[in-house]
């Protein structure tokens, strides 16, 4: 059936004969009916293929007017216009029904059918505007669909994975925090995850449907970097070829997140200070002063007490951002959370990549990957998991998998002899323990104090190897 097939209610014969005649000889596939709720329960059914409601305003005695019906109609299927059929004598009452929500009315007189032929032209556009109306509405929810699915997806890549006592210590932090509207100060290594924590403490703030915006100072030159933060105006500087605005506008109401805020100039430090404390500031050539609200998030990976202490960091910006610190651990220190971080990578990668065979870690592969210390921390694990998935072609990733997808070893050096204090006036177990310490001190050097590696290349297990690592305090000399 045509999408815009009419319907009829009329509790006269004659008149749905005629109406079916003139209309399908248009064209139009026509259904009628003598009762309003034998129409209601019909377009129930087959709502999404009527274009048009042709109704009586009065349908005999006993059974529900126009009057009625139309309200009804429209709360139901609020896209089907409705054109209403009318005596001489009802005309006022017409005027109601379409206040009540049809779209006209004709009286039904003996020059019926040529009103009708006449109002053909108005009823082809009413057909029109609910085709259109019924595309832009399919689009609309093809769209709301797209944007949930992308919500969703960004929503798994940004969710903090992770059990450990270190990783509870930073939700409880970041739940804390992000119902305050004072800054924050995130503190890591490289990959450790903290444009996930500030994303984090936004998405539960009460800025959550504002922007999220973020800049990596670190990536731009200071000379760029006041104009990508204040924005500039037409004619601030060769290129400048028309207004632009900054990060901080563009954050207004929400949240803006500065990483590697430890690479600005003491110089610019002040200008971020500046608008922290004053949250207004003029464009790159402006004279108008820019009133914002905006919530600000730093992180680096810099040792800012060091800084300030020789003086490359501004103490009193510390301050301002420090209403909270939230330091995140590496992941060689948390490596119980590896294999939640794994599968949780690999089903990122899977759904990002079609035709992934891997479906999940054999026990063997999450073993390999907790013995690895990732200097690059949870960054590196994810292109670990993501390099092993794309070149494995069996559905469970395994050790050896693993071994490929971690980064090559280095060459082992040639033999050295081991270098430790023989005192000859030392007692005997001393000596003996002064030449065990250092034989294992050299076995973690050379695998890159991998301590099973260590363990290996001493013949010893893993639990032997370990009860010397605690034995001998090797873990402080790491680092």
């Amino acid at each position: 059936m045509p999408a815009d097939a009419i319907v009829s209610i009329d509790d006269q014969p004659e008149v749905r004969r005629l109406l079916a005649d003139i209309f399908r000889a248009r064209g139009r596939e026509v259904f009628d009916f003598s009762r309003g709720d034998d129409a209601i329960r019909f377009l129930g059914e087959r709502a999404a293929d009527v274009g048009l409601i042709v109704m009586d305003l009065d349908l005999g005695t006993g059974q529900k007017g126009g009057l009625q019906l139309v309200p009804e109609i429209r709360a139901q299927f609020p896209d089907v216009p409705i054109i209403i059929l009318t005596g001489n004598a009802t005309i006022d009452a017409a005027v109601s029904a379409v206040k009540a929500g049809a779209a006209d009315f004709l009286v039904k007189d003996m020059y019926l059918e040529d009103k009708l032929d006449l109002s053909v032209e108005k009823i082809e556009r009413m057909l029109a505007h609910v085709r259109e109306a019924r595309r832009l509405e399919g689009e609309n929810r093809e769209l709301r669909v797209a944007n949930r699915l992308l919500r969703e997806a960004e929503e798994r890549r940004l969710t903090l994975v992770g059990s450990s006592s270190a990783m509870r210590d930073i939700m409880s932090k970041i739940e804390r925090v992000a119902r305050v509207p004072r800054p924050v100060l995130v503190l890591g290594e490289r990959g450790t995850g903290k444009e996930l924590v500030a994303a984090a403490i936004h998405r539960l703030s009460p800025r959550a449907q504002k922007p999220f915006i973020t800049v990596n100072c670190g990536a731009v030159t200071e000379t760029l970097l006041e104009s990508e933060l204040f924005g500039h105006e037409q004619g601030a500087f060769t290129g400048a070829t028309k207004r632009k605005e900054g990060k901080f506008e563009l954050a207004d109401g929400g949240t803006l997140f500065l990483d590697e805020i430890g690479n600005m100039s003491v110089e610019f430090q002040q200008k971020i200070l500046r608008v922290l404390e004053y949250p207004r500031f003029e464009r790159v050539a402006g004279a108008k002063t820019i009133e914002v609200d905006v919530r600000v998030i730093a992180a680096t990976n810099a040792d800012l007490p060091a800084a300030m202490a020789a003086g490359s960091f501004r103490r009193d910006l510390y301050d301002r951002l420090a209403f909270e610190v939230i330091a995140l651990p590496t992941l060689r220190s948390r490596r119980e959370d590896v294999p939640a971080l794994a599968a949780h990578f690999l089903a990122l990668f899977r759904a990002d990549v079609p035709g992934i065979v891997a479906r999940e870690l054999t026990a063997a592969a999450l073993e390999r990957l907790c013995s690895y210390d990732y200097p690059g921390n949870v960054r590196e694990l994810r292109n670990v998991v993501e390099r092993a998935a794309y070149a494995c072609d069996k559905p469970a990733l395994d050790a050896a998998d693993m071994e490929k997808a971690l980064p090559p070893r280095p060459a082992a050096a040639a033999p050295e002899t081991v270098s430790f204090v023989d005192d000859p006036g030392q007692p005997l177990p001393d000596r003996v323990s002064a030449f065990e310490r250092a034989l294992c001190r050299e076995a973690l050097e050379r695998a890159r104090w991998n301590q099973r590696e260590a363990a290996d290349a001493l013949g010893l297990t893993y639990d032997q190897f370990r009860h010397l690592y605690r034995k001998y305090s090797l873990a402080k000399e790491q680092t």
